[in-house]
C-alpha cells in the first residue's frame, strides 16, 4: 500500500510538473502574440522614434538660434543705415 501511495504521489508530481511546463509554454506563446500585435499597432500609428524626435528638437533649437542671430544682424545693418524702417524704393 505504501508503495502504491508513493507511485500515486510520483505520478501526481509528474503531472503537476508537466502542467507547469505547459502553462509556461502557453504564457510564452501568449506573450509573443501580444508583443507582435502591440508592435503592429505601434507601427500602424506611425509614431516617431525617440532618437528621431531628439534629432528634430536639436535642429529646431539650432534654427531658432540662427534666426535670432540673423535678426540681430539685420537690426544692426538697419541701424547703420539710419533707421532702416523705411521700405526700399523701387527703381522705375
Amino acid at each position: 500500500m505504501t508503495q502504491t501511495n508513493n507511485r500515486l504521489f510520483d505520478e501526481i508530481g509528474r503531472l503537476m510538473n508537466d502542467a507547469a511546463g505547459a502553462a509556461q509554454g502557453v504564457k510564452r506563446e501568449i506573450d509573443g502574440v501580444v508583443r507582435s500585435q502591440a508592435e503592429k499597432i505601434l507601427r500602424d500609428l506611425d509614431l516617431v522614434k525617440r532618437e528621431e524626435f531628439e534629432a528634430f528638437k536639436e535642429m529646431v533649437r539650432l534654427t531658432r538660434e540662427e534666426n535670432e542671430a540673423l535678426k540681430a544682424r539685420i537690426a544692426a545693418l538697419e541701424a547703420r543705415q539710419g533707421g532702416g524702417s523705411e521700405p526700399p524704393t523701387a527703381l522705375a
